[in-house]
């Protein structure tokens, strides 16, 4: 049987594809992986299909042994890797034979690493997804020390040409964004915006939540609950925004003052609390 086994979870680990879009009439959350780049290259470093499920990481940690031989990759901030206490490098395609244990440390920088196998984490999919998604509960369970995920069939052959030279995240992030569609409910929404925010604690794969200016809202309308996207900025009552991430809910209560462009969403999931960020707003 294609297998790995799960020698330690660390903090938290997940199974993780590229979601499950197209289900947010029925109030389900697009999830999948927060860094969607790192995804597609670590299944390009295996030979996978780039939609192909890995194991999102928060903080490193993760230790898993191959029950055959396998073809794996890490990627996402720089960390150290090692095979059997030996370092092995991230960023490139490392073979692990019947046995050995591949261990992710603490990345010195961001978030989440991404573990891809030859074949891919092949636990059953739900609304065709196989992405655990945090708010709503669908999906596989987070990992946990001593279990055993399936693996699929090979299709294709593990390439070094995506090898790249991983940067570490910065601690200091310029986010463009587009105002609306309640921007005029706030005054100088682009201004404010565009003030020095710090993320949270609080922060996770729902939204990154950030402290700063609040932004002062002059609306006194009553909003509906209306759908929200994957980037929305909203804002309750206390001022201080919330970028949605992938495990956002579909609709909510409160104005949303901008939305994160796609290709930055990826530098926000791998923000760490006290990273100071900025919002360039454009039209």
């Amino acid at each position: 049987m294609r297998a790995l086994e799960i020698v330690s979870a660390g903090s938290l680990a997940l199974v993780q594809d590229l979601g499950r879009p197209g289900y947010a009439h029925l109030g389900v959350p697009p999830s999948g992986a927060l860094d969607v780049a790192a995804l597609r290259l670590g299944n390009r470093l295996v030979g996978n299909a780039e939609d192909a499920a890995g194991i999102e990481t928060l903080l490193g940690g993760l230790t898993v042994r191959a029950a055959v031989s396998s073809t794996v990759a890490v990627t996402g901030p720089p960390v150290a890797v090692s095979v059997d206490g030996r370092e092995a490098g991230s960023h490139t395609p490392i073979s692990l034979r019947p046995g050995q244990k591949l261990t992710i440390g603490r990345p010195s920088s961001g978030l989440r690493c991404y573990l891809t196998v030859s074949g891919g984490i092949a636990v059953p999919p739900v609304l065709g997804s196989r992405s655990t998604d945090v708010l709503s509960g669908l999906g596989p369970a987070p990992l946990s020390d001593g279990t055993t995920v399936p693996l699929g069939p090979v299709t294709g052959v593990p390439s070094g040409a995506d090898v790249v030279a991983a940067s570490p995240a910065p601690s200091q992030l310029t986010v463009p964004v587009l105002l609306g569609p309640r921007d005029d409910w706030f005054a100088d929404a682009a201004t404010t915006l565009n003030a020095q925010w710090t993320v949270t604690a609080e922060s996770n794969r729902v939204g990154v939540r950030l402290d700063g200016p609040p932004l002062r809202r002059v609306s006194t309308s009553e909003l509906p609950s209306e759908g929200v996207l994957t980037g929305a900025i909203q804002v309750p009552p206390n001022g201080l925004p919330l970028v949605f991430l992938a495990d956002h809910p579909t609709t909510g209560g409160y104005p949303v003052v901008a939305v994160v462009r796609r290709e930055s969403l990826g530098a926000l999931a791998q923000a760490r609390p006290g990273t100071l960020v900025r919002f360039h707003t454009s039209l």
